[in-house]
């Protein structure tokens, strides 16, 4: 699977990420860059994909990637996942903002559709 390095060693890429995932699941969206955003969606669309199947591997998955956030999977498992029942991919949407300021980086606001 090929995925942006974002400027970030292994383990603050992962966790940056999931710290987004879960953004993105507790309040429904986040505003953040736009290579994040992209890099996000994929794992905010697995985590309702893992939701969807239900299983408890599935659920031992989504635990393991928020960092054992029990809240969060209990979200994604009992609101998201039969809300997007019928839906086939493409959880999420992501919308142009403007500039950043500081450093002219695009930003955008990935949410939940």
């Amino acid at each position: 699977m090929k995925y942006r390095n974002l400027g970030r060693e292994t383990r603050q890429r992962r966790s940056i990420l999931a710290g987004l995932t879960k953004t993105v699941i507790e309040n429904g969206f986040v505003v953040t860059s736009e290579a994040r955003a992209k890099e996000v969606r994929k794992f905010v669309d697995k985590m309702i994909t893992y939701g969807k199947r239900g299983t408890l591997v599935s659920r031992r998955k989504a635990l393991a990637f928020v960092h054992n956030d029990n809240d969060v999977v209990q979200k994604v498992f009992n609101e998201l996942a039969p809300k997007y029942k019928d839906r086939n991919g493409g959880y999420t949407r992501i919308i142009k903002i403007k500039e950043r300021q500081g450093d002219d980086s695009l930003q955008v606001r990935l949410e939940l559709v």
